[in-house]
């Protein structure tokens, strides 16, 4: 029975596709770095909505490494304002119980901001409320390059097998996401989570990512539990007719 608007499912393992910061600037007549910042704020408001919620993990998208190629003066702002968010966030996930982790490829970020994501790991340690995981210098296709390298490194190709390579992504602990949430109408994975998301529901928003908040989140996870997962398999009904 699918769940009514008030009472979504809880314990779900949610990952977001964080889009339309640049349109939202755009649409709004400020600063590309503006919008980013507005994306900074829904962030929150969906952290928070999801621990109200009982998600269970949550994994963010937050800046690929294919937005290395955007325009410098963009990058630079990026990375300034998730500096300041994480300084920010760590400690309301402390607070509220949670734990924050990133994932991505740390060595293509500066020192200061692999310090300031050691802190918050460490600092929020001990989280058990949920986990919020951003993707930060992220690509799907390098997390699993990476896995296989590792793999081989330590055991050659023998030992490559589907187990060994999870266990190798970059962040094994977290489960494979029950629903992808992509926003601003776009449909597509762009390279997100490649591996974990093979069997993951899809929901698409046409709501940009700065105005997302808990009432989008909330629809998202109702959509989500009105959907048969099947992993490869049949439906009772389809057996039987």
């Amino acid at each position: 029975m699918t769940p009514s608007s008030s009472h979504p499912p809880r314990g779900t393992r949610v990952a977001i596709i964080m889009d339309g910061n640049g349109r939202w600037a755009q649409r709004s007549g400020v600063p590309i770095t503006e919008g980013h910042r507005e994306g900074g704020e829904a962030l929150h408001r969906t952290t928070v909505a999801a621990l109200d919620l009982g998600v269970r993990e949550l994994i963010v998208y937050g800046f690929s490494t294919e937005n290395f190629g955007r325009d410098p003066e963009e990058v630079a702002g990026i990375m300034s304002l998730f500096m300041e968010l994480v300084e920010r966030e760590a400690p309301i996930m402390l607070e509220k119980g949670a734990r924050m982790c990133f994932m991505g490829k740390r060595e293509l970020l500066g020192d200061e901001i692999r310090e300031r994501m050691r802190w918050a790991e460490e600092l929020t340690a001990g989280g058990t409320a949920m986990t919020l995981c951003i993707a930060f210098g992220y690509g799907g296709r390098a997390e699993i390059v990476d896995a296989a390298r590792a793999v081989m490194t330590a055991g050659g190709v023998d030992a490559l097998d589907e187990e060994s390579l999870r266990a190798h992504l970059y962040r094994p602990e977290l489960g494979d996401p029950d629903v992808i949430v992509r926003t601003a109408g776009e449909q597509r994975t762009s390279n997100f989570l490649v591996w974990q998301g093979a069997y993951s529901e899809l929901v698409f928003s046409d709501t940009l990512w700065p105005d997302y908040g808990e009432d989008d989140l909330r629809a998202a996870l109702v959509e989500f539990a009105g959907r048969e997962r099947r992993f490869g398999g049949r439906s009772t009904e389809a057996l039987t007719s």
